[in-house]
């Protein structure tokens, strides 16, 4: 049987999915036709549910819930991994109530968990430019817009490039609930029968192990879709965004995303949730 399954290019995702999709476990009778996007393209497959499988933002998965369950491995959850909102303007670090109403804000996406926890954090930057997570950097060199909000790699780049953080809206969020940050989770679409959802788990699990055993097995894969990234870079990408959660939610992990949306609805980000979010109750 051959699924569709969306991830993206970054080296945490080729991580996770190396031994899967390249059949270095058992993948028990299962293929997958893979898709590669940035995480708001798969958001938007999710809305439109084009995709068996797929990775997405935590934000994207309040909307899409009652269609796509979340598989206990695969997520990226974790401290310290949280997105950054950077600006040229050196005056707006030691001023971050100067973060007025008028500033244009680039974002990775409208859906990513980080412009769902900028909502959270900063409710009145409204004033939002949708771009690829890879050009908010050059726009901001570039007087395109006024503050960015980065994600990924990005974090270990933008100070070289002499750009500033104003603030860590992962410290913001830990700070805030105590809690891990929930980045990004694997979905799996609940029209599929109930024991190929649960196969899906329990090879991703299996996959992750095999990644965390055998760290140098996919390192083809991981730069063949890495763009120009260093191979340092690389890993401290991967051991930024591939933990204990990306195993396993735990109870820990399904606490940090349950605190997540509950705070969402408290802002009116999103609407109650009225379904089980997880495959796995």
């Amino acid at each position: 049987m051959k699924l569709s399954l969306g991830f993206s290019p970054c080296p945490n995702d080729t991580f996770i999915f190396d031994a899967l999709i390249h059949h270095k476990i058992d993948t028990e009778g299962l293929d997958f036709e893979v898709f590669f996007d940035d995480v708001e393209t798969l958001n938007q497959k999710a809305f439109r549910g084009e995709l068996d499988i797929t990775k997405l933002s935590f934000h994207a998965f309040a909307h899409v819930y009652k269609q796509y369950a979340l598989l206990d491995a695969g997520s990226a959850l974790g401290f310290g991994v949280g997105p950054l909102l950077i600006c040229k303007n050196e005056n707006l670090i030691h001023n971050p109530e100067e973060l007025t109403a008028n500033l244009k804000v680039g974002i990775p996406g409208k859906y990513t968990t980080a412009n769902f926890l900028l909502g959270i954090a900063f409710p009145h930057l409204v004033d939002k430019q949708e771009m690829i997570f890879s050009e908010i950097e050059s726009a901001l060199i570039n007087n395109m817009i006024d503050v960015g909000l980065i994600i990924h790699e990005n974090r270990f780049t933008y100070a070289d490039k002499g750009l500033h953080k104003i603030v860590d809206l992962g410290s913001y969020w830990e700070q805030l609930t105590g809690c891990a940050i929930p980045l990004g989770g694997i979905v799996i679409n609940r029209n599929l029968d109930r024991e190929i959802q649960e196969k899906v788990n329990r090879l991703l699990r299996k996959s992750v192990e095999f990644a965390f055993a055998n760290p140098k097995s996919g390192i083809d894969f991981i730069k063949e879709h890495a763009q120009e990234m260093s191979e340092e870079v690389m890993y401290k990408h991967i051991e930024l965004y591939v933990n204990k959660y990306s195993i396993d939610l735990g109870i820990e992990g399904r606490k940090a995303i349950d605190v997540l949306f509950k705070l969402a609805i408290e802002k009116g980000l999103i609407q109650p949730i009225e379904h089980d979010l997880y495959l796995i109750p």
